[in-house]
């Protein structure tokens, strides 16, 4: 069985789709901080899957799974991920982000629980020094987001070290899309993110779009980011278990589109797909955000045999179509 941390939110949800439908069992573990009940209920209608509620702050919750259920590894999402939010508010995203994941590491080691698929973050490379990033660029966040991640994957390479705990970190870029035929899709109270942001502005009312900083050193002014599919992103985490499995040891690996895109380009790509002129806003930029974020992803294509599969405009077009269900939740 496979333990999925945050398995109610955005990503989590989708790769549990991913490993069911390859018919591995599955144990979401999520306390609803961020995910939806409603996701489990809509999983539970269609997959045969068992789900408990609880707190990675609260080692005895991580425990009685452990305990209880017969895990073989663990996929491990759950952590607060705005960026701007923990510049604001550090100390949640470390207890959360970094202390959760403590606990989850020790119940594992006292378990023998020795496998890890880690959800990691371009953020901890900080400002790009040479465009592609691969896996070799320096990391010095510049979020207390992206140090999160940073920590983590150092605790992982201590654990590897000390316990034999083997893990994959898989360093996401942007993630975008939706799987709106299973009822899955991105879902967040306080959106941050820019595709929902933009096509909430077409389906919401008094809803205006707001690009954050149009002076950045770049062709347009906004800032460039490589966008990923989430179903595409889920299958690198499918191609990472079996990696993991058949060759036990630990390794990193950037998950990313190798393509680059601006704010303004992303907006007008939607306006096209939409057929329609979508009202904006700029205001000042945000603190914590990377000028240029871009994919060196060879290795992952090279070492796990992964590649992307979505076009851009398959992407934004699954994201309308869930988002035009999220109204009705």
């Amino acid at each position: 069985m496979i333990l999925i941390t945050g398995g109610a939110g955005y990503i989590g949800s989708h790769c549990a789709v991913e490993f069911l439908k390859n018919d591995y069992e599955i144990l979401i573990f999520d306390n609803f901080s961020k995910g939806h009940r409603e996701i489990i209920e809509n999983l539970k209608l269609k997959y045969n899957i068992v789900f408990v509620e609880g707190d990675l702050r609260n080692k005895a919750d991580i425990d009685f799974v452990f305990k209880n259920y017969k895990i073989d590894a663990v996929i491990h999402f759950a952590a607060f991920s705005e960026v701007s939010n923990s510049v604001l508010k550090p100390d949640i995203y470390y207890e959360n982000n970094v202390l959760g994941t403590l606990n989850l590491l020790n119940s594992m080691v006292e378990n023998n629980v020795l496998s890890i698929i880690f959800s990691s973050s371009a953020a901890i490379y900080g400002e790009a020094k040479h465009i592609p990033i691969n896996e070799q660029h320096s990391l010095k966040p510049i979020n207390p987001y992206g140090k999160t991640k940073y920590i983590v994957e150092e605790m992982l390479e201590d654990y590897d070290r000390a316990y034999g705990l083997k893990s994959i970190k898989l360093r996401y870029f942007n993630v975008i899309g939706a799987d709106y035929e299973e009822n899955i899709g991105e879902w967040h109270d306080v959106e941050t993110h820019l595709v929902p942001n933009i096509l909430k502005s077409v389906l919401k009312k008094d809803f205006i779009f707001k690009i954050f900083g149009d002076d950045y050193k770049t062709d347009d002014g906004t800032c460039v980011r490589d966008y990923v599919d989430v179903r595409d992103l889920v299958y690198a985490h499918f191609l990472a278990y079996k990696y993991l499995k058949d060759y036990k040891k630990s390794d990193i690996f950037n998950l990313g589109s190798n393509k680059g895109y601006s704010v303004k380009e992303i907006y007008d790509t939607v306006c096209e797909i939409l057929n329609c002129k979508i009202p904006y806003e700029v205001v000042k930029r945000r603190n914590g955000d990377p000028q240029i974020l871009l994919a060196d992803s060879n290795k992952a294509r090279n070492v796990l045999n992964w590649s992307t599969k979505k076009t851009l405009t398959e992407s934004i077009q699954s994201a309308y179509e869930w988002e035009k269900i999220l109204k009705n939740y």
